[in-house]
């Protein structure tokens, strides 16, 4: 189940990349490398894991609500679901140019 504040979020950040330019480098430019964009998305995705774990221990030791448990649960998975498409896209775009013909 994706949140729609994940879903806005992540494409929120996406907007920012494609009107920066791109991510390439670009010695004039003040945004962030790929570099830093990178270690976000995954400092995001650690932080999402990390929420959820809390909530079930929390639930484990009867403080907190299932539903913020499950919603916890899903917003996590939709943050590593995300994290792993983009991951294959990545891949699938190196893949492209290894292939392309000099």
């Amino acid at each position: 189940m994706a949140s729609p504040t994940i879903a806005a979020n992540a494409y929120a950040n996406l907007a920012k990349l494609v009107e920066g330019g791109g991510i390439g480098p670009k010695p004039d430019a003040g945004g962030p490398s790929f570099g830093a964009v990178l270690k976000d998305a995954l400092g995001s995705v650690m932080d999402a894991g990390k929420k959820s774990d809390a909530q079930s221990v929390a639930l484990a030791s009867g403080k907190a609500n299932v539903m913020d448990v499950v919603t916890a649960v899903a917003e996590t998975d939709v943050a590593v679901s995300t994290l792993v498409s983009v991951r294959d896209r990545v891949i699938q775009s190196y893949e492209d140019i290894l292939r392309m013909p000099i």
